[in-house]
């Protein structure tokens, strides 16, 4: 789905991302790469092929899109460097993009190692009026693009039956990212009359609410 923000195009993709048309980039947030393997090696029965899916969904991204540059907006890996953490650096280094991370309360691996396969580190990246924080942020004068929450809507029918999807939510001045990531979980958010929600219902994004 395409939309306007501040005079400029955004579309928002059913995999989780945001393509900025102007900037030719695209926005991620909450991969959670290395999770599906933490939670292997202490017993819970995860697919394996969990691990590839993330890797095939930026993968495609990149491909529909073509971007310039990668902005992730923090918890790209879960926890400390595990097996996933080899994928992960020989995919950058396939691809040539200049690769953002902004940090975010999971990303505890030392700076270090992402600089050296040339991933860029921040706490925030601000580009002309808008701002890319993790946690979501208000900012005077700026639109805010963030992620940690891992959005979600639930929408009920006129019986019993619910259905539970996860979503762009867009505020005034803000803009929430689903989590990308496969089996990170989503927060179910109520919006105002003021708010956007554009709920992802497999493969396609659809807006449920608008003033």
């Amino acid at each position: 789905m395409k939309i306007k923000i501040n005079n400029e195009t955004f579309i928002l993709h059913c995999n989780g991302a945001v393509f900025w048309e102007e900037k030719n980039t695209i926005i991620i947030s909450d991969v959670h790469l290395g999770k599906v393997t933490h939670f292997r090696k202490h017993g819970i029965a995860i697919p394996q092929n969990a691990i590839s899916e993330n890797f095939r969904k930026i993968t495609e991204v990149l491909d529909y899109f073509n971007p310039k540059k990668i902005i992730f907006l923090g918890d790209l890996f879960h926890s400390t460097k595990n097996a996933e953490w080899d994928l992960f650096e020989n995919w950058v280094l396939d691809n040539n993009h200049e690769t953002y991370l902004i940090t975010g309360n999971h990303d505890i691996i030392d700076d270090v190692h992402y600089r050296k396969i040339g991933v860029i580190v921040v706490e925030m990246l601000e580009i002309d009026h808008f701002f890319f924080t993790h946690h979501p942020t208000e900012k005077e004068n700026s639109f805010n693009f963030s992620g940690h929450i891992h959005p979600g809507i639930l929408l009920r029918g006129l019986g019993l039956q619910s259905l539970r999807l996860p979503c762009f939510f867009h505020k005034p001045n803000q803009m929430i990212l689903p989590a990308f990531g496969e089996f990170t979980g989503k927060y179910f958010l109520k919006p105002n009359v003021e708010d956007i929600v554009y709920a992802i219902a497999g493969n396609e994004v659809i807006q449920i609410s608008k003033e």
